[in-house]
């Protein structure tokens, strides 16, 4: 590892957890590369000769992990985003990284899930652990090739594996250097109701790729957002009010996180982790959301002294129950997080999105997130988003600091504004 990173010091490091292990692993592909990998892997254009896939590989290496000289950098990703791999792989070299790639290839989870036994959901292969263990920083990529390829795996199977991986997240959360982001693929964008090109161009103009210097435009997005961070830290009590949505919290003590493009991408978020008792109220999450291959929509939670003592919804509600009743910590808030991307036109059915919409809120139940000082513990940590930009409304100490989605204290140039 480099000793000095001034950058580090000065950006804040959000969420979003690192890609579990799973498939396997090499340093660099074989010569039948090609053959396996779809003719993608390595080719030196992106796809249909996009620049900005290059200038996406720049953003994850130069900025989100800061990769140099001598680090070891763990590349997770699923086959269909061949062309950033190809990318990041480049770019990791010249900048004196040494890549090491880790592919998924489509059905791969299926037969896991089909297949495995009862060790394989207790332990963690030695080598995937050794791998973890060694690597100095991870970048994350899902490019599924089907969404909905886990809607009929068992909910107690796919949370088992969950457990059994919490050891790796946690590591790469340690070492607080890993990025976790998308390709676009058919499968995203029929889940985002988009041809290809219309979700190539929702994706990458919602990370920032169409500006002459991404990496500037992050920068600036997280000094705007510093102010936002700061002003909600000085406050006790946070209320959210919107359709059928009345809940306070508390967050008196707890670090807001300036999360703009560290840790996802896109990014534009500033998020904590509530006081665990405090939720009270009731909210609805209208925007719908596409969690380990299932739909969940028309969420409506109940809360009283922290806890979840009611809840229902309009779709998955079989699901949402699964992941309320995984354990103790599940039925408590882990997350509070504010949504700062005005460069997301629109829900998507994707949470990696969808929570960054600026004039939302999103809350996660169960696991919290050390940095912003929660103290909630749970393998599970799903965000459910809650549409503010109709009429909604966001205090802080029962001060309105937001309506419809837009901000009232502050003119949050790049922040409030769609560009």
């Amino acid at each position: 590892m480099r000793a000095s990173r001034p950058l580090r010091q000065r950006l804040a490091r959000p969420k979003a957890l690192p890609l579990a292990a799973c498939s396997a692993v090499c340093e660099a592909a074989g010569d039948d590369a090609d053959d396996k990998l779809s003719g993608n892997f390595f080719r030196k254009e992106p796809v249909m000769g996009d620049e900005r896939v290059g200038k996406l590989a720049r953003i994850l290496v130069d900025y989100s992990i800061e990769a140099g000289e001598g680090d070891q950098v763990l590349v997770s990703a699923e086959v269909g985003a061949g062309p950033l791999i190809g990318a990041l792989y480049a770019r990791l070299l010249q900048v004196g990284a040494t890549p090491v790639t880790q592919i998924s290839l489509p059905g791969m989870q299926e037969l896991f899930f089909e297949h495995a036994q009862e060790l394989h959901y207790q332990e963690i292969p030695q080598v995937t652990r050794a791998i973890y263990e060694g690597v100095d920083a991870q970048i994350g990529i899902r490019a599924p090739s089907n969404t909905r390829a886990l809607a009929n795996v068992d909910p107690e199977k796919q949370q088992a594996f969950q457990k059994r991986n919490k050891p790796l997240s946690e590591m790469m959360l340690e070492k607080d250097r890993w990025v976790l982001t998308l390709f676009p693929t058919e499968a995203l964008a029929q889940e985002a109701h988009m041809s290809l090109s219309e979700y190539e161009e929702f994706a990458f103009e919602a990370m920032g790729l169409n500006e002459e210097d991404p990496v500037r435009y992050w920068s600036e997005k997280s000094a705007e957002q510093e102010r936002l961070k700061e002003r909600l830290e000085e406050a006790r009590e946070i209320r959210i009010v919107g359709p059928e949505t009345d809940l306070t919290l508390s967050v008196e003590g707890r670090t807001f996180v300036n999360s703009a493009g560290m840790r996802n991408m896109p990014c534009g978020e500033v998020f904590t982790g509530p006081i665990e008792d405090s939720a009270n109220g009731t909210v609805y999450f209208g925007v719908p959301a596409a969690i380990a291959g299932r739909e969940i929509s028309g969420v409506r939670l109940r809360f009283e002294e922290g806890k979840v003592v009611q809840a229902s919804a309009e779709k998955g509600e079989e699901y949402l129950m699964s992941l309320l009743d995984a354990d103790a910590g599940a039925r408590y808030l882990g997350e509070l997080g504010i949504g700062t991307n005005y460069g997301i036109r629109r829900a998507s059915a994707n949470v990696l999105f969808d929570e960054k919409l600026g004039g939302t809120v999103h809350l996660a139940i169960g696991r919290s997130y050390a940095q912003t000082g929660g103290k909630n513990d749970s393998s599970v940590h799903t965000d459910l988003v809650c549409d503010l930009r109709d009429g909604g409304q966001l205090y802080a100490d029962g001060e309105l600091i937001q309506e419809s989605g837009h901000f009232l204290e502050f003119d949050l140039a790049g922040v409030n504004d769609a560009r």
